[in-house]
């Protein structure tokens, strides 16, 4: 197996083309190794097949470039996982109501390998999980199979570090870690990823590589949820945050920058905290840090509704039966991913308090509402602004003229702080979050 990475003879199958799957499938690709992409979705394969991606980090040019090539094969029947020699789980792994976690999707995918791979497979998963996932999902079920570990089953966690839009960091050049449940796997994987990923992080179990995932989220969950919180206090002493941030800063030791906004969204930072939380609780350890981020990232987007009821009153109108636009429904700039995207939620709570909502985004043009309803977005005509009571800066992807949503726009609730460079006259109004409330007429 060694002597197949090494020579790149591996076939390598990706199971679950998502937006970490169909990257890192398109990857080896392009590194020379005959690839297999398997996906359950017979809609997506098709769409893939027929060289139209639904990635944004993946272009149809390089779709098509790598079916050309006849290295990547697509399918949705998963009898073609007998092909492979390495097998590669990158599939959701989403929280369930009760917020516990819910490992359909890994059970789904090894219930795949288990019936259909071939012997001497080495199997990697990829999906934000708890540490012990690896051991107790991927390895029981091989074992209890009659496969032996290190001999004709081998297995690692590496976990996913996908950053949807990102121009600087993607899949090749994002240090990737990994971990194996014994010595032979922990090699093969750093061998296998090492032909394709420019840098890579061992670590001596597959649970440090889990664990590795959990912390880098929650530390982001929790400084994010730290300087919500630091903007809702600055709205009380009437400081403007955003100065404050950026007089922070200017010191070049000691103090990571972190802003605030409307909430938080994508599968890594809402979900991975609840994780670590979840399995914390096993071990009967309660980590209110977890617990009080995740409550306080998740009133953001409340706290945004009651910023445009705030609004909407000092020009005496009401937000019922309002019309508001929501401008970017992604949950991160120059992005079509509305995974958690606190936009939706801001866009069922303006609707829940009688306002009439539209939104604008030409990254992410439709979403499904809470009722199942595919909502479409208004054309980028920013003409049209005007007619709204109230303007929402949610996402501001670089598509958008700032300046002329400005001009146009009569009243608008700045989210980000997008349009602080862009006038020096102050002709909207901030949002409380931002330490500033300005009308019409003047600074309040």
């Amino acid at each position: 197996m060694k002597t197949k990475f090494l020579n790149k003879e591996a076939k390598i199958a990706v199971i679950g083309l998502g937006y970490v799957g169909l990257p890192l499938a398109v990857a080896f690709v392009q590194k020379g190794f005959q690839t297999i992409g398997y996906d359950t979705s017979a809609k997506k394969v098709q769409s893939l097949v027929a060289g139209v991606s639904d990635i944004a980090d993946i272009s149809n040019q390089t779709l098509q470039t790598c079916l050309d090539t006849n290295a990547f094969e697509l399918s949705a029947s998963p009898e073609i996982l007998h092909e492979a020699d390495a097998i590669i789980i990158c599939v959701p792994t989403p929280l369930t109501e009760a917020m516990e976690p819910d490992m359909s999707f890994i059970k789904s995918a090894m219930q795949d390998i288990v019936t259909y791979a071939k012997e001497e497979v080495f199997v990697s998963l990829e999906s934000t999980t708890y540490p012990g996932t690896t051991r107790e999902l991927i390895c029981a079920p091989m074992l209890e199979k009659g496969y032996t570990l290190g001999q004709d089953f081998f297995a690692c966690y590496s976990p996913e570090r996908v950053d949807p839009g990102n121009k600087k960091y993607h899949t090749l050049n994002t240090p990737k870690v990994v971990g194996g449940v014994d010595p032979m796997s922990k090699e093969l994987g750093e061998i296998l990823y090492g032909q394709v990923i420019d840098t890579i992080v061992p670590v001596n179990s597959a649970e440090v590589a889990e664990m590795s995932k959990l912390l880098e989220n929650t530390f982001r969950s929790i400084n994010i949820a730290f300087i919500n919180e630091m903007a809702l206090l600055a709205e009380k002493m009437e400081i403007d945050i955003w100065e404050t941030i950026e007089a922070a800063s200017s010191k070049p030791f000691g103090f990571m920058k972190f802003t605030p906004g409307p909430g938080i969204g994508g599968h890594c930072i809402p979900l991975d905290p609840m994780y670590l939380s979840w399995k914390a609780k096993s071990k009967n350890f309660y980590s209110r840090f977890i617990e009080l981020a995740h409550e306080t990232n998740h009133l953001m987007p409340e706290k945004m509704v009651d910023h445009a009821a705030e609004a909407l009153n000092l020009h005496q109108k009401s937000i019922n039966g309002s019309k508001i636009l929501l401008v970017g429904m992604a949950y991160k700039e120059n992005s079509n991913d509305l995974r958690e995207s606190p936009g939706l939620h801001i866009y069922e709570q303006l609707c829940a308090r009688g306002a009439d909502v539209s939104f604008c985004d030409p990254e992410a043009p439709t979403f499904r509402d809470a009722d199942g309803n595919t909502q479409h977005s208004i054309p980028l005509n920013y003409q049209a602004f005007s007619c709204y009571d109230l303007v929402v800066i949610v996402t501001p992807h670089k598509v958008f003229d700032l300046e002329q949503i400005g001009t146009e726009s009569s009243l608008i609730l700045d989210t980000k702080n997008a349009l602080k460079d862009t006038f020096q006259e102050k002709k909207w109004a901030y949002g409380k979050v931002q330490m500033k409330q300005v009308t019409a007429k003047g600074v309040k």
